[in-house]
């Protein structure tokens, strides 16, 4: 079965040779797409279907999520927009719901996120464990997460339980919690930060996943300047994400790597955090992604597009980094070549814009601007 998306406004394609195009066609077959080109040259189909001038650009690729959760931190959000800072500690919180939740429950509050996203555009969606922090919790979380989205990332390394040794714990995260949840995850992550895990304890971690066969993520940078950049860069990290508090070293660590910089401004704006310095890393040549971070505490959206706006309109970025960042640098933080694009080959992730141009997601701020979306050539 093929489909014919003719009269697209603005194409954004993400491929070096295609470029973005205007009065542009494109042809899915299956969950690929197979032709891009001129309006005008597009081969028949069984289908088609006029987009009437409005823009397409590829789903958005949210490489960055905590969607396996329960409980609600609404009163948390509240007393830190009267003033009280943001603290890596009220993830306990969301621990305590989460282990006391059903299984059923929890695979239910994911679906839900999973479709918010898909009805704003989110085409392909990393989550994480990390909201168990024992092993028949962590190992739960990955299994219910893998039924549901696209890429799963250990991170039971997200902070030391209550009451618990450091040490002890780091030993049973990359002991038994890792070899029950390795078969459902391809990535591990940890939160190299104060209140969370030392440099040394973080090193472990990650090492220890990547003796199991996983990639390497790592949180990093976002409560004050520390080792999180440097290890990830070192160990060959897929990413590190949020870059809040970078020095120059670490911009040019990035900029010299293949770690993609994965920046979160919907956290920065829910915790009233410093922005990364998106700019400065882009012009030392860094790849740069846009994520989410949807979680109960710290960023409570699904909405990529806020991302894009909230990119343009605070961190400095231009619409079309910022879109490129959205899509394909998600993809590259996922070490991933199927999606982000749209070229022949490339998963038919297809995103229609009502609006005439991607310039749109910037312009009109918080406006729902989804008309329609394809998912490896589905339409949702």
């Amino acid at each position: 079965m093929t489909t014919l998306i003719t009269g697209i406004g603005e194409l954004t394609t993400n491929d070096d040779e295609l470029g973005t195009l205007a009065d542009a066609a494109l042809v899915i077959d299956g969950d690929r797409v197979v032709w891009v080109g001129p309006a005008a040259q597009a081969p028949d189909a069984d289908d088609r279907v006029d987009v009437a001038g409005r823009a397409v650009l590829p789903g958005w690729v949210d490489s960055h999520t905590h969607l396996v959760f329960a409980g609600d931190r609404g009163a948390e959000f509240a007393a830190r927009m009267a003033g009280t800072p943001y603290r890596a500690g009220g993830i306990a919180t969301t621990v305590e719901a989460t282990r006391a939740a059903t299984d059923d429950a929890l695979a239910a509050n994911l679906r839900r996120l999973v479709d918010e996203a898909a009805a704003q555009g989110t085409t392909c969606l990393e989550t994480k464990t990390g909201y168990g922090l024992s092993t028949v919790d962590e190992a739960r979380s990955a299994r219910i997460a893998l039924d549901v989205v696209d890429e799963v990332t250990f991170l039971g390394a997200h902070l030391v339980p209550p009451g618990v040794d450091p040490d002890d714990y780091v030993a049973e995260v990359c002991g038994p919690m890792l070899d029950a949840v390795a078969p459902y995850v391809r990535w591990i992550d940890v939160f190299c930060e104060r209140g969370a895990f030392d440099e040394d304890r973080s090193r472990a971690v990650l090492l220890a996943g990547r003796d199991h066969g996983l990639g390497l993520r790592v949180h990093g940078n976002q409560l004050g300047h520390g080792p999180g950049v440097r290890l990830a860069v070192e160990l060959g990290a897929a990413g590190v994400d949020h870059c809040s508090y970078l020095d120059a070293a670490d911009i040019d660590a990035l900029a010299g790597s293949s770690t993609v910089a994965t920046l979160l401004p919907a956290c920065d704006l829910s915790t009233r955090g410093p922005f990364p310095p998106a700019r400065a890393l882009l012009d030392a040549g860094a790849t740069v992604a846009l994520a989410t971070n949807c979680n109960p505490g710290s960023s409570y959206t699904t909405s990529m597009a806020f991302c894009v706006a909230t990119a343009v309109l605070q961190l400095g970025m231009t619409v079309d980094e910022a879109v490129r960042a959205a899509t394909l640098g998600g993809a590259a933080a996922l070490r991933r070549t199927d999606v982000g694009v749209l070229a022949p080959g490339a998963r038919a992730d297809v995103h229609v814009l009502d609006a005439p141009s991607a310039t749109h997601l910037a312009y009109r701020p918080g406006v729902p601007l989804t008309w329609k979306v394809w998912r490896a050539g589905t339409r949702m």
